[in-house]
């Protein structure tokens, strides 16, 4: 297992990590333990009481943050004729049909979010492997294939701050809510409304405890806990 490093070690001393911190504090925490020479991502990690093994215990949604997410993202649309021009109107970044699928068999990635008109889905979905791991697979519970039409607001919601929630096999989420640089106000809000969307995503056969933990983090940082009550008592503006 790799060392921690100096300024790593440093930030969290700052930290107990025998305390559950209110949600406003943990933030702050965040934002003072930052130490990276960039605008460092924070992320929401929460540890829920399902089993991911079963097709009626996955949690996955998508949700808007208030205030976006403080990064420039690159939007790719699958889409051919005149689907194309609507989604090269909208303001896509990428737009194509068989060059693209080519494109990305061959390694190219760099894009943040990609959507399909459902036409396109035989000839995306030859891309299963590569995209799905990433979380880069248009699906239509995350609201990424859809038709031509709902593209414009798709790719304005995706400008905004949409973003996407998928519990991993371990029964993890792990979310962004913004950057250290935000205002902790921003932070908190944002972080209010991911915890109510992943609320309401709960399976009906989900027993016990549904949101056992939570923990906030930036990209380099120490993970700061936070007590789960206050976190699911935030009121969402």
């Amino acid at each position: 297992m790799a060392k921690h490093g100096k300024k790593y070690r440093e930030a969290a001393k700052k930290v107990n990590r025998d305390q559950l911190y209110s949600p406003s504090e943990a933030i702050k925490l965040v934002q003072e333990t930052s130490f990276a020479n960039f605008d460092e991502t924070v992320e929401v990690h929460m540890r829920l009481g399902v089993d991911p093994r079963h097709a009626d215990q996955q949690v996955r949604g998508v949700v808007l943050l208030p205030h976006g997410l403080g990064k420039t993202v690159r939007i790719l649309v699958f889409a051919e004729g005149e689907d194309a021009k609507i989604a090269e109107e909208a303001g896509a970044d990428y737009v194509g049909g068989d060059e693209l699928v080519k494109k990305i068999q061959e390694g190219w990635l760099e894009f943040d979010v990609a959507m399909a008109v459902p036409s396109m889905m035989g000839k995306v979905g030859r891309l299963g492997r590569i995209l799905g791991p990433r979380g880069l697979m248009p699906n239509p519970k995350a609201g990424t294939i859809a038709p031509a039409k709902d593209i414009p607001r798709l790719i304005q919601e995706a400008r905004q701050g949409r973003v996407e929630f998928r519990v991993d096999k371990t029964a993890n989420l792990h979310v962004p809510i913004g950057k250290v640089s935000f205002p902790t106000e921003k932070l908190l809000e944002n972080m209010a409304v991911v915890v109510d969307a992943v609320r309401r995503a709960r399976p009906a056969v989900a027993k016990g405890q549904y949101i056992r933990k939570i923990t906030v983090t930036s990209t380099m940082g120490p993970g700061v806990r936070v007590d789960p009550a206050q976190a699911l008592a935030l009121e969402v503006a």
